[in-house]
């Protein structure tokens, strides 16, 4: 039989995981795979010699993996939806246009707000990131404007979308979770988002500015795009096809589907590119230009199957360890014993948002960091009359925005290869996702912003 893990059990394996991904990530500038994978072999030993048996370790490191699949088959598509829109000409097309209205001085602001409309009307931040996020992205690079402050606003807009849409899964699923209605949820936040939102647009509109931005070279982005593909309005309806599927709520596999196959007919019918072994070979390999200008090269020479392994891998090592935490207990064991002697409401909420970002930490999974906490503190909201809205905006703001923050978090490892900027990068350029959990500990640590958070009329 199994033994129940105890607290300082809990901590010995909390403080093991932490150390050596500080050490390994942060120090040694390791890519956090082998870290992870260190980190998940010592983890399964500890709760060896802990007394759990090898069957309940192999059965919660599946279990972690389970919960792999859903994130890994979107990844894929995606990655083959980018290769398929490079192939169309819908990137090229929004490139060439977007040039024409995008400001370069004022590029930060102008990428937040294009990319919070559309993950308004989709719900995604990986759709928005992989589609609008990725032309914004070349354009960036094509008028020398700084990659990090390019994915940080991109991401800003994308996760702002992700956070209040109701089309949006999570924003869905953290009030499912507290017990609320979704659109009591929306208001809510809009306590903490709206402050995030105009102290991040502040923060990019004051930023400095390139003056040595080349836009002489536009012109010749514009003529290499023009010679290298059918430039045509045609090539926009794959993605708003999507656009169209994420508003009727349709699944986003099926979503993702329908932007591949309508992305395959606008290259039959608008690039003339009929060829059925060069399709499969770019959704497998990503799409690969005959263009001279290396900068155009660079923005379009992306996508397919294998872009996304090194994404797959990590979250696959990721949500192994995510599995041995939540089911061998430690991750109960732990939260548990600190919620026990805390007396004042402010610090039960103040818990749920550390809560939240811990498991995060050490799982790299949104749901898991908004359901574990969820799960744990929802009776304690009830025992002690705190607004169930409260739990729920709470989980959102330090689960869902906080897992682009990661590394080896499935939005973090995402985000980084799709826009070719890594996490520690562009993490000082997003303050949106940082600002969020402050401002949501603010309102329960500031006494004239308690009333709110706490229900406390």
């Amino acid at each position: 039989m199994d033994r129940q893990l105890s607290f300082s059990k809990s901590i010995i394996l909390i403080v093991f995981i932490l150390t050596l991904l500080f050490v390994s990530i942060f120090l040694f500038k390791a890519e956090p795979h082998i870290p992870l994978l260190a980190t998940t072999v010592g983890t399964a030993t500890l709760l060896r010699l802990f007394g759990l048996s090898w069957t309940k370790i192999e059965s919660a490191i599946i279990k972690g993996i389970q919960t792999a699949i859903m994130p890994i088959l979107i990844l894929s598509l995606i990655g083959i939806l980018i290769a398929v829109w490079m192939m169309s000409g819908t990137v090229p097309t929004i490139l060439y246009y977007g040039m024409d209205y995008i400001d370069p001085n004022y590029f930060a602001v102008s990428a937040l707000y294009v990319t919070i409309v559309v993950s308004m009307f989709t719900g995604s931040s990986f759709t928005t990131v992989s589609t609008v996020g990725v032309a914004l992205m070349g354009i960036a690079i094509s008028t020398g404007i700084s990659p990090t402050m390019a994915a940080g606003a991109i991401i800003c807009g994308a996760c702002f979308g992700d956070k209040m849409s109701p089309l949006s899964d999570t924003t869905n699923f953290a009030p499912a979770v507290a017990g609320i209605s979704l659109f009591t949820h929306i208001r809510n936040m809009v306590y903490t988002t709206l402050p995030a939102l105009v102290v991040t647009t502040v923060f990019f509109l004051l930023a400095p500015k390139n003056n040595t931005l080349d836009l002489t070279s536009l012109q010749e982005i514009k003529l290499a795009l023009k010679d290298g593909f059918q430039i045509h309005w045609l090539t926009l309806l794959s993605p708003l096809a999507v656009i169209a599927c994420s508003i009727k709520k349709i699944p986003i596999l099926p979503t993702l589907v329908v932007g591949i196959v309508s992305g395959l007919l606008v290259t039959a019918l608008i690039q003339n590119q009929t060829a059925i072994d060069i399709w499969f070979s770019v959704m497998q390999s990503g799409y690969k230009s005959t263009i001279a200008n290396e900068t155009v090269a660079l923005i379009v020479n992306r996508g397919g199957l294998q872009s996304m392994m090194w994404s797959v891998s990590l979250i696959l090592i990721a949500l192994s360890l995510g599995g041995l935490l939540q089911h061998c207990g430690v991750i109960e064991a732990f939260f548990h014993k600190i919620i026990q002697p805390l007396k004042r409401d402010s610090s039960i909420v103040l818990m749920t948002g550390a809560s939240s970002i811990a498991v995060n930490g050490m799982t790299g999974e949104q749901y898991l960091s908004i359901l574990l906490p969820g799960q744990m503190f929802k009776d304690e909201y009830t025992r002690r009359g705190i607004p169930a809205k409260t739990l729920s905006r709470t989980l959102e703001d330090c689960g869902t925005l906080v897992n682009p923050l990661i590394p080896w978090g499935v939005s973090g490892a995402f985000f980084a290869v799709t826009l070719g900027v890594p996490v520690i990068e562009y993490a000082p350029y997003a303050p949106f996702l940082w600002l969020s959990p402050l401002f949501t500990f603010a309102y329960v640590l500031i006494p004239r912003l308690q009333r709110n958070s706490l229900g406390k009329e």
